[in-house]
């Protein structure tokens, strides 16, 4: 604002009115504003409101940095102060008494929750409100932040159970299917959910041939009333009503999206759990990662990605190296001959699944972001605040990428490494 008066042209007509005939009659010798020439205000004065400089407001629109000017424009920006409230307290949804139980048993690889796990608890979720139920997450070995993960995802409790054999790291399915087994008698759910994975399918079946009870493999439409599955090499449907056992196809029923749940960890686990000292017919060695630097764009878990932003490429692949990551690129790196081909991510090239994609001085052209796919986590190092990577990355750092890479080594020797 200018911190002038606006002026009312109609307070300033009624102020030049002269006598009061039939025929209005105005002083034109009148300075406008209802002003007298000695500066004193006379009879009807101006309106009071601030009149408004579009220039100033413009200059505090403008973001600075970038060879073209670039306005910010949010809501009411440059005509008067925002009011700025504290942060409301994050609502937190409890269900003492619930009506049922719907268990959720996800995979937890390295002990968090992975997408289709989160799919799987947004399907309990959908069969627990349905019925006044509550959410039970079935779980073993946890990572420290998996409680506060749960509670997001939807799950009302938490029951976590030792699935592995005492003293061993091998891994025994039928011994880990008779401990879920007496959890689930202990908790009598209504409806059991399983991700129809490696791991998840084989333990369902598992728990179906202890318990006896039917299982519904592969459901790709999952409601309150009924559940639906392809059956006969994808020309059927199979529909029918929620059954007790049922596997999730990935990326069918949307994860949890509301108000955070309790996540309220059961005393023990859940009480009483008997103890199967014997082992079973079958023993599984734990599973081993893969070589990051040679895996396939499309399985790799975390990407991290050079773009025209990038110069030093040794340095580029020694951050990949220490990040334990596999190495990406966009088409005019590969094009200039700067990566081999097969490092593409794009439409053209390589469509990822990973979990996080770091992006070094890339723009985000659109060939560029479909391939992105489903990648859950996406932080981009540019330069400009406006390219289309940092609106679609969570998390952005406006900076060179030759600047943050060294500090990413630097912070992880720090760390150890």
């Amino acid at each position: 604002m200018t911190g002038r008066l606006r002026r009312d042209p109609r307070a300033e007509r009624a102020a030049r009115q002269v006598g009061l005939g039939a025929r209005p009659r105005f002083d034109l010798a009148q300075p406008p504003g209802g002003r007298s020439p000695g500066g004193g205000v006379s009879g009807i004065g101006p309106s009071g409101r601030i009149r408004r400089d579009p220039r100033a407001e413009q200059a505090r629109l403008l973001v600075p940095g970038g060879d073209r000017p670039r306005l910010v424009r949010g809501g009411t920006g440059g005509t008067g102060t925002a009011r700025v409230s504290a942060p409301a307290p994050a609502q937190v949804i409890r269900v003492d008494d619930p009506a049922c139980l719907v268990v959720a048993i996800p995979d937890l690889p390295d002990g968090r929750l992975d997408r289709l796990d989160r799919q799987v608890l947004g399907a309990a979720r959908v069969l627990a409100d349905a019925a006044s139920g509550a959410v039970v997450m079935l779980g073993g070995a946890a990572h420290p932040d998996l409680v506060q993960e749960a509670a997001q995802a939807g799950a009302d409790r938490l029951a976590m159970v030792d699935t592995a054999l005492p003293g061993q790291a091998v891994l025994d399915p039928e011994y880990r299917a008779a401990v879920v087994c007496a959890a689930l008698a202990a908790l009598s759910p209504r409806h059991v959910l399983f991700p129809d994975s490696d791991d998840g399918a084989d333990l369902a079946r598992r728990v179906a041939a202890h318990t006896g009870q039917g299982l519904m493999t592969g459901v790709e439409v999952l409601t309150a009333r009924q559940a639906i599955r392809p059956c006969r090499a994808g020309r059927r449907e199979q529909i029918s009503a929620p059954p007790a056992l049922m596997t999730l196809a990935p990326d069918r029923v949307a994860p949890y999206a509301g108000a955070v749940r309790e996540a309220r960890l059961l005393p023990g686990g859940v009480d009483p759990v008997p103890v199967l000292p014997v082992p079973g017919r079958i023993r599984a060695s734990a599973p081993r990662a893969a070589d990051p630097a040679t895996m396939k764009l499309a399985e790799a878990p975390f990407v991290v990605a050079a773009g025209n932003g990038v110069t030093d490429f040794g340095l580029f692949r020694a951050v990949v190296a220490d990040l334990h990551a596999t190495p990406g690129a966009s088409r005019v790196v590969c094009d200039a001959g700067l990566m081999p081909r097969a490092a593409q991510v794009g439409a053209s090239g390589t469509v990822l699944d990973a979990v996080c994609y770091l992006a070094f001085g890339i723009a985000g052209a659109p060939q560029h972001l479909q391939g992105l796919g489903r990648v859950e986590h996406v932080v981009a190092v540019n330069t400009d605040l406006h390219a289309a990577m940092v609106a679609r990355a969570g998390l952005s750092v406006i900076a060179d990428a030759q600047r943050v890479m060294p500090a990413i080594r630097d912070a992880l020797a720090a760390e150890g490494g």
